[in-house]
């Protein structure tokens, strides 16, 4: 009876993975097909650019000088560590250094309080951003030169609070390539079926464009570094007030640099953490995209039957054409033009590293440990 019971779950499973995957290519097309806002000559507003920093990142001042060549009249970046001796800051200074359209400032130190140290040091930036609406983004992001453009825009609509990106990552190592195809086959198709199935709620961290008084509706950074998932947070937050939140083109590119297997699980566990933590529904229904382990273990409880590989060999088959299609042609992302044939692999360390997501609270944060609370709140761990 047990057995019967796993092979009609599993079965069921496999099901749902094929529909999901066509959802997410049904999603993904909706995404790029659908027309940029129509704009009605309004002045661009102005933006202040915060980029947080901590250490220094591969190709730093190359992700810097991207923010720093854009084609948009009025706009500032605000560089920030929380230590005046992070090494990240000398490539924050080059940039700067180089003639350049932004207004440019960088911040060391500061006394803001909260457990996410990357929001604390948001909170030292924030009083030296002088334009109504901010642009949180990585130290680890390249962006194009129309970025802020095409971003604004959206802002033409008084309803959008929060504007995000999707992002392809570019990275070497064995844990850099399973991150970048995670991203690509997985986080990014996710991103676009909530937009079509939920509305978006939740910010991507590779950029989050909000209009500052949104952010205060919310309580502020002051509030979101009470959380550990913070790019989640900022999009979140100001969906449960009742704010328009979206995700906008273009596609921008997040250099991981050189990732190994170690770093990678434990970035992956306090990213699931974090979610589990904030959004628990959302994580168990991410049940739904573990096609690849429920087609393997299929064929086991299926005794080798050819129902059992037809329909596993169907799920996978499902899987990779989802990859294709959202990875390689839609986000036109080099890493799974060339390894596509991974993906399997990689759904399967995913799926260990999904089910660590629901046992324990503690994470690895940049050499600290924090225990992540009821609802995604952060504490420094014991």
């Amino acid at each position: 009876m047990a057995v019967v019971i796993a092979r009609t779950a599993l079965s069921i499973l496999c099901v749902g993975g094929i529909v999901y995957a066509a959802l997410a290519v049904f999603a993904a097309r909706d995404f790029f097909s659908a027309a940029p806002p129509a704009g009605a000559g309004a002045p661009p507003p102005g933006i202040s650019i915060l980029k947080p920093i901590r250490g220094a990142e591969a190709d730093a001042e190359e992700n810097f000088r991207s923010f720093c060549d854009q084609d948009y009249p009025d706009y500032q970046i605000v560089f920030g560590a929380l230590d005046p001796g992070d090494a990240g800051l000398a490539a924050a200074r080059l940039a700067a250094a180089r003639p350049s359209r932004a207004e440019i400032a960088v911040v060391a130190g500061g006394d803001a309080a909260g457990a996410n140290p990357k929001v604390r040091n948001l909170s030292n930036m924030e009083p030296h951003a002088r334009h109504a609406v901010l642009l949180v983004s990585d130290s680890d992001v390249r962006v194009p030169p129309d970025y802020l453009k095409r971003m604004a825009a959206w802002l033409e609509d008084p309803a959008v609070a929060v504007v995000t990106s999707p992002y392809r990552s570019r990275g070497s190592g064995a844990g850099g390539l399973l991150q970048a195809l995670g991203n690509a086959t997985e986080l990014q198709p996710s991103a676009f079926v909530a937009r079509k199935v939920e509305g978006v709620r939740f910010g991507l961290g590779a950029g989050i464009l909000i209009r500052r008084e949104a952010l205060a509706e919310i309580g502020g950074f002051a509030e979101v570094s009470r959380f550990l998932a913070d790019d989640l947070m900022l999009g979140l937050l100001p969906a449960r007030a009742g704010r328009r939140v979206v995700i906008a083109l273009p596609v921008i590119d997040h250099e991981l640099g050189r990732v190994g297997l170690a770093a990678f699980a434990r970035r992956q566990i306090r990213w699931n953490r974090g979610i589990f933590a904030a959004r628990p529904a959302g994580y168990a229904g991410l049940l739904w995209t573990q096609t690849t382990v429920a087609a393997i273990l299929l064929v086991a409880a299926a005794g080798g039957s050819a129902f059992g590989w037809v329909l596993a060999a169907a799920a996978i088959g499902a899987r990779l054409a989802m990859a294709w299609q959202v990875g390689a042609r839609e986000l036109e992302d080099p890493s799974v033009r060339k390894w596509i044939l991974l993906v399997p692999l990689r759904d399967v360390v995913a799926f260990g590293l999904w089910i660590a997501g629901f046992f324990g609270r503690t994470v690895e944060w940049r050499g600290r440990r924090y225990r992540v609370n009821r609802g995604g709140r952060l504490a420094a761990a014991e």
